[in-house]
């Protein structure tokens, strides 16, 4: 399922959110745009659990060193399909939940959902010793706080199988709940051994994204919505 927008005007510039799309796209720029450049910046700032939970390792790291990449790992993209299709899910989602929160308190929502993907990931990964990269944690809970504010909004939605493409409507709490669902058997089966675990993404950051942005605005006075 593909979101392509939904039918809720935001009643404000969502200043924070376009922002955090200039701004994610344009380290990914940074990044690749250069020879060499990306080994670095990957090996310094991207999300090793190992580097957390090793005596061996977090012994020979400063305590921020280890503690930086919670936030980092953010703004670090593994590929264009990666960043734009994190930024689009972003751009349809992020803007009404700014315009319930306020531009501040939703730039923080937006890192500590991150920061609380990240958490999730790390503790269910406590050895690993991969790089993990990419906002999708952070968006995650956006999704989340969506679904809680404006569970009867419809998102046109673009359903491929096989070679048809039909476009169709769908309740933003169907669609996100079966989002939240396809992650979460994702991320279970990959304790079961399954082809998810060799997929190489963090299914269980985004399953924990998705739960702290609940949890955030439900702190935060969150409840939903009248939608069209």
């Amino acid at each position: 399922m593909i979101p392509l927008k939904d039918n809720i005007p935001a009643q404000r510039l969502s200043v924070v959110n376009t922002a955090l799309i200039v701004l994610n796209l344009g380290v990914f720029l940074y990044v690749f745009i250069g020879s060499g450049r990306e080994a670095s910046i990957f090996l310094h700032y991207s999300l090793i659990p190992a580097r957390v939970t090793g005596a061996a390792v977090a012994a020979h790291l400063p305590f921020m060193k280890r503690m930086i990449p919670f936030v980092t790992h953010m703004f670090l993209h593994g590929g264009w399909l990666h960043v734009l299709g994190n930024m689009w899910s972003l751009w349809i989602f992020g803007d009404n939940v700014e315009d319930h929160l306020g531009h501040l308190r939703y730039f923080v929502f937006y890192l500590l959902c991150g920061v609380g993907a990240a958490c999730m990931h790390v503790l269910l990964n406590l050895g690993s010793r991969i790089p993990t990269v990419g906002a999708s944690g952070a968006v995650a809970g956006v999704m989340g706080a969506y679904l809680v504010l404006y569970p009867r909004a419809r998102v046109l939605t673009l359903l491929p199988f096989l070679v048809f493409f039909p476009i169709v409507e769908i309740p933003a709490f169907f669609f996100l709940g079966a989002w939240f669902v396809i992650q979460f058997v994702n991320a279970f089966s990959g304790f079961l051994g399954g082809a998810q675990a060799l997929a190489g993404i963090a299914w269980w950051a985004h399953v924990g994204g998705f739960v702290t942005g609940i949890v955030l605005l439900s702190l935060l006075g969150g409840r939903a919505r009248r939608s069209h």
